[in-house]
């Protein structure tokens, strides 16, 4: 449920005492004092669950580490740039491979042969009682109840198709609406929402070079555009225009109880590489848009991103500081030191330092050390870290929704 809208107005000094206060690390084993340090290793085939399965990739295979403690529990060789989302569930993810979304069961510690198939996967949103697949190569969308994975095999699934195939998402929302990005191979206009996903609602071409979605408090659905968002609420809707001539929002972080989302923002159209020194706040409830500044010298990459258990706005900053904002103000919380500076890679599939969180979990990995860290936002420390002995790529977990 939703918190009242007027808990997201009480101001910075309000957030702040609350949201660190209530913060918590999820783990037992570390003191808010120290860090934990743990040795990854291979492992035979779980006997019991892994809890609060956490996955990254390396070159070569995936890694399922225990949520809690970071032991890594199963190691998988698999070949390939390995792309991996969460599946809507508590214990599985979809690793991306060139015929689809194959399903590991990630708390089973085992990768299994099931696909969905789809040609050039793409996104994979999942919300609520429904996760929703993304082909790109033809503008497919289907969808499945993430819940039926629990049951083992493939679920059933519904299916749809954009008029046009291109690099797209989509989302289900609670009433059934279906909303997906509208474009053709080469260029992306905008989002259509259907209800059912049959009869048009509401459609919006003002949203250039779509790409990326999440989900606000109330069911706000927020969209990225190269001069700003889109929002969809209530059957309409709503663009809500950067600051800035060129403004590309591509990566957004939505949180269930917030207003608030947290966007990245690049503003020149002309680079080649931008290495972002500032990120967006997009409040859903008066279709603002602010723009934040880093500290000077910090820039940020599209994986730096995350929201703490009271929404806080992360950023991952090249000083290898995990950056903590007030996501109604703007103001700097605290910043905690994680890794070491570190720059963006040229190519966007090198391994760099990345944020992945889970309820009041926040991890990070720092490729450098070939380490994963958890950390604890109201200690403002790590409180686990583990080294592995690959370099860690892409992080992510299974993140579930009890709706059953």
């Amino acid at each position: 449920m939703s918190n009242p809208r007027w808990l997201y107005r009480a101001g910075a000094a309000t957030f702040t005492a609350a949201a660190l206060a209530a913060c918590s690390s999820g783990t037992d084993s570390a003191d808010s004092t120290g860090t934990s340090e743990t040795s990854g290793t291979a492992s035979a085939a779980p006997s019991a669950p892994i809890v609060e399965p956490l996955v990254t990739t390396y070159d070569g295979g995936l890694y399922v580490l225990d949520g809690e403690t970071l032991e890594v529990k199963q190691d998988i060789p698999l070949d390939g740039f390995l792309r991996i989302n969460p599946a809507g569930d508590h214990g599985h993810l979809l690793i991306t491979t060139s015929d689809g979304w194959r399903i590991l069961d990630a708390a089973g510690g085992t990768l299994t042969d099931d696909t969905f198939p789809g040609a050039e996967a793409g996104h994979v949103t999942p919300h609520g009682e429904n996760t929703v697949l993304f082909a790109d190569g033809t503008g497919e969308i289907t969808a499945f109840d993430p819940h039926a994975l629990e049951a083992g095999g493939m679920p059933e699934t519904r299916n749809w198709k954009t008029p046009e195939p291109h690099h797209g998402v989509a989302v289900i929302l609670t009433d059934g609406t279906l909303v997906h990005s509208l474009g053709n191979p080469d260029t992306r206009v905008g989002a259509v929402a259907l209800e059912g996903g049959e009869r048009e609602i509401a459609r919006n071409e003002e949203c250039p070079g779509v790409h990326g979605e999440t989900v606000a408090a109330d069911e706000v659905v927020v969209i990225g555009c190269e001069n700003g968002v889109l929002t969809y609420a209530n059957g309409e809707f709503t663009k809500i225009a950067s600051p800035t001539p060129y403004g590309r929002i591509g990566n957004t972080r939505g949180h269930e109880d917030s207003p608030v989302v947290l966007g990245d923002m690049k503003v020149d159209a002309d680079a080649e590489m931008e290495r972002p020194n500032q990120f967006s706040l997009i409040d859903t409830t008066t279709d603002q848009l602010k723009l934040v500044p880093l500290p000077e010298g910090v820039s940020y990459w599209f994986r730096s991103l995350g929201r703490g258990p009271q929404a806080e706005a992360l950023i991952l900053g090249t000083d290898g500081k995990l950056h903590v904002f007030d996501p109604v103000t703007g103001d700097l919380v605290t910043s905690i030191e994680v890794t070491g500076p570190w720059t963006e890679p040229d190519d966007w599939q090198q391994p760099a330092p990345a944020v992945f969180t889970r309820e009041d979990a926040v991890y990070v990995s720092d490729p450098a050390t070939k380490q994963i860290h958890l950390v604890d936002l109201a200690a403002g420390t790590v409180t686990e870290s583990v080294t592995l002995e690959q370099t860690p790529n892409e992080l992510s977990g299974a993140v579930g929704h009890d709706d059953h």
